[in-house]
């Protein structure tokens, strides 16, 4: 028999950050508790709102099977005496097992004796375990409530736990459950009884609570565009997703207010009044439908009734406060013009010991002028005037008060200053990709001042973390200035564009430019390090699309120098991984790499030849002369290797007791590993 079961913890207003998370690892650990135990052939369904965070399993079996194990007793001259008598050891373990000296039976030289492991019932397994899973969710700033030891994300208030209509005696953190729950703050049915699982969504519906998260975020979607329709406007959900799931999960019932505020409020750069609502209060913007930006925006409130004047009053009272303070700053910085605050990046640090941000900047100049030269750009003016003009924005009243909008007020303020296009773009660009998967620079200036910025950043970081002080360099857990996001940002920016630049050199000379500026003596290790760092982050970014023995293999030939010859070369292995014939070159490339441990020239002596197999390998090597740069061509072409090294192996002893033969043979071998050298480092593949 099965029956569904019904979890829901009701806590104060969790974060809405740490609620996917929660619902992730729920979803993981239920799923393990209940599989493992054989309890379990329906769905496993986790929803949650700000105030609970909920389980819901469809068909769970009531009892674990009983189960009939045959349990490995004593070896047989142990467990008998020399008259066939049990001994003490075997009358032990029969008594552990519980079964009667008669049931023990002989295999193998051992005793044996079957058990019957009855199944424990759903009921017990859950409460076992359940409290251990819920104690075990993991987030950022958890806390011991009351006088509880343990800690959570807020207070649990209540806890229901239902299989079938019966109720689990279960008890989390000093609440025991109950059939009992409650609806939203605001509802007439506040207290709800619930008396199956299966009707648990509606019942929470019927006291305006939407438990299904999926359903709450549609509903948001739709309650915006049917606001936006009535009122001849429009909504752009586009790169709102980080704003959807937000909203989704601070409402239970979410409900559209529109608001408005003056129009005077426009005539500052549009993202910085949709920023203040998007990502400063929670806001839907909307746009005319000659698509400018609007003075009317979305607010969904968590609220249940008709009465919205006060939440619409509200809302429009602050965002008017922040808009002011944009006006404010928007016409405090543009009294004068984007280059005349180059100068007051002189007062602004870049990072301790390596100057200031103009200090930065003429360093991004330099890497840019060379960047700029390495890739012959024609236009190599506009790059510098847009590496001049990108940090200035940084000492802007309306960048201190916005940080998230540096480089998007740089663009306009540059436009606004008669700047040409491509330079205020540029000056946009060079922060992206803003994330690891974001949007790349779109054109060469941009590309080119990105790449500038983020190798000096991640150059002046590791300089600063020398010697004692590597522990500062970036982790998981801590990458104050986002190096490793920096590092992809370059990958990308070179992969996807098809940038000609060896990255290695342009480390090296970013290094040394830094090195010379601050008189600061550079470690031997650190090129090495550096180089490590970024390709630990090219394999990050690969890894799903390549298995990590062909990364691995392929990373041998310091991918940096030609980034899209590695991409290449890993993709024409892959094609390869599970040939026929591609397999035996791999298998014997290997053979010949753990012969050879020692290094050996390669100058071969034919007269110290003795077997005709090794002559026939040497004319088979010298013989072999196809273009590596035609990788598909030459890995084919190694497959007439393949018969002189199995003749070869088969008939000549490596390790001669003759050192002059031994070195010979290893020379040859070393000669031969040469040409599968060129493909990959076969003993990683």
């Amino acid at each position: 028999m099965k029956k569904d079961f019904l979890l829901e913890v009701l806590v104060q207003e969790l974060p809405y950050k740490f609620i996917p998370s929660a619902i992730s690892q729920l979803k993981s650990s239920f799923e393990k508790l209940f599989t493992e135990n054989g309890l379990i052939s329906g769905d496993i369904n986790v929803y949650a709102t700000p105030r609970r965070l909920t389980v819901l399993i469809n068909d769970v079996s009531l009892s674990q099977e009983t189960v009939i194990k045959d349990v490995k007793g004593p070896i047989l001259n142990i467990a008998k005496n020399e008259n066939g008598e049990y001994t003490p050891a075997a009358i032990g373990f029969a008594k552990k097992n519980g079964v009667e000296l008669s049931a023990l039976y002989e295999k193998d030289n051992y005793i044996w004796a079957k058990i019957e492991i009855k199944g424990k019932s759903a009921a017990e397994v859950i409460k076992e375990n359940i409290e251990t899973l819920i104690l075990k969710l993991q987030g950022s700033h958890f806390m011991r409530w009351k006088y509880n030891s343990e800690k959570f994300s807020r207070p649990i208030e209540n806890i229901v736990a239902l299989l079938g209509e019966e109720i689990v005696d279960l008890i989390i953190l000093d609440k025991k459950a109950t059939n009992k729950t409650q609806g939203h703050r605001y509802s007439k049915n506040r207290e709800i009884i619930i008396d199956s699982p299966s009707n648990y969504v509606e019942l929470l519906r019927k006291a305006n609570v939407i438990v299904k998260q999926d359903e709450r975020k549609q509903l948001i979607i739709d309650l915006a565009k049917k606001c936006a329709n009535e009122n001849n406007l429009q909504i752009k959900f586009d790169n709102m997703e980080e704003l959807l799931e937000e909203v989704t999960f601070i409402t239970e019932w979410p409900v559209a207010v529109m608001c408005d505020f003056d129009e005077k409020y426009l005539q500052v750069p549009s993202i910085v009044t949709t920023t203040v609502m998007t990502q400063h209060q929670r806001y839907f913007p909307l746009w005319n439908l000659d698509g400018k930006l609007s003075n009317h925006f979305i607010t969904m409130a968590n609220y249940v009734g008709d009465e919205f004047a006060n939440i619409k009053a509200g809302n429009q009272r602050v965002i008017c406060a922040r808009l002011e303070d944009g006006v404010f700053f928007y016409q405090e910085d543009t009294k004068t013009k984007l280059i005349d605050k180059l100068d007051n990046l002189k007062g602004m640090t870049f990072q301790k010991g390596l100057g200031s941000l103009y200090d930065k900047t003429q360093r991004m100049i330099n890497l840019s002028s060379k960047l700029a030269d390495i890739l012959n750009v024609s236009n190599k003016e506009d790059v510098l005037r847009c590496a001049t003009l990108s940090k200035c924005d940084l000492s802007t009243k309306l960048v201190f008060e916005f940080t998230e909008l540096q480089g998007f007020i740089g663009e306009n303020y540059a436009s606004l200053d008669g700047e040409k296009d491509n330079v205020a773009k540029g000056i946009c660009e060079h922060y992206f990709p803003l994330g690891a998967n974001g949007e790349l620079p779109s054109e060469k200036i941009g590309q080119i001042v990105s790449i500038a910025d983020k190798i000096d950043t991640i150059c002046a970081l590791f300089i600063s973390t020398q010697g004692d002080k590597k522990k500062k360099r970036p982790t998981g857990s801590n990458d104050p200035l986002g190096a490793r996001r920096a590092a992809i940002g370059i990958l990308r920016t070179i992969l996807e564009n098809n940038l000609n630049i060896n990255l290695k050199e342009f480390i090296q000379y970013s290094l040394e430019l830094l090195s010379k500026e601050f008189s600061i003596e550079l470690e031997t290790t650190i090129y090495k390090e550096l180089e490590e760092f970024f390709v630990s982050r090219l394999l990050f970014m690969y890894e799903k699309e390549f298995s990590s023995n062909i990364l691995a293999s392929v990373a041998e030939f310091n991918p940096l120098e030609n980034l899209s010859e590695f991409i290449n070369r890993a993709k024409i292995l892959s094609k390869y991984i599970n040939d026929k014939e591609f397999l035996l070159i791999k298998e014997n490339a290997t053979r010949v790499s753990r012969l050879l441990k020692e290094k050996v020239d390669v100058q071969i002596d034919e007269t110290l030849f003795v077997l005709e197999e090794e002559k026939k390998l040497y004319e088979a090597i010298v013989a072999h002369n196809f273009d590596v740069n035609d990788l598909d061509g030459y890995i084919n072409s190694l497959n007439s290797l393949i018969n002189p090294i199995i003749q070869f192996f088969d008939k000549v002893l490596v390790m001669d007791k003759d050192e002059k033969i031994k070195n010979n043979r290893l020379k040859l071998l070393r000669l031969l590993k040469e040409k599968f050298s060129c493909v990959c480092d076969f003993e990683k593949l």
